[in-house]
């Protein structure tokens, strides 16, 4: 949670007064952090590490309020079961979508939803990398109503 922090942080002298968003991601695979892999050759092995295993995706969210210097943080699970997926379909996946900047080497919200059999969790946006639910309630601790 503190890497969720640090991000909204770092825009706060450009912005002393707004509510700022802060978001990061990590998955854990037999009790290993994986991060991004930016390189090819990493996300492979990423996704041959994880198929037909699940693996826990912990996505971390802060609303910082500059203008008060105050800060609510969440830290939300979603558990994402992959399928037996060949190394051949790794490569084309990979080759197709390139998510070397994404935590598992896997998007959801794209080509990857094909690796993934099952998907648990309290707010579907979590593991797209922000977790909406939970902005939508610390933004109404904040006196912003959405709707």
């Amino acid at each position: 949670m503190r890497l969720s922090h640090l991000k909204a942080q770092a825009v706060i002298k450009e912005h002393s007064t707004a509510l700022i968003i802060g978001s990061d991601q990590v998955a854990l695979l037999d009790g290993q952090q994986i991060g991004k892999p930016l390189t090819h050759d990493n996300a492979v092995r990423q996704l041959q590490a994880m198929r037909g295993k699940t693996i826990s995706f912990y996505t971390a969210i802060t609303l910082l309020n500059a203008a008060h210097d105050t800060f609510e943080t969440d830290l939300i699970e979603t558990k994402v079961s992959f399928r037996q997926s060949s190394n051949e379909e790794i490569e084309r996946y990979l080759i197709k979508e390139q998510p070397y900047h994404c935590a598992g080497s896997a998007k959801s919200e794209g080509l990857g939803i094909a690796l993934i059999s099952r998907i648990e969790g309290t707010d579907p946006n979590a593991l797209i990398g922000l977790p909406l639910i939970s902005l939508i309630s610390m933004l109404k601790n904040q006196g912003v109503n959405v709707i």
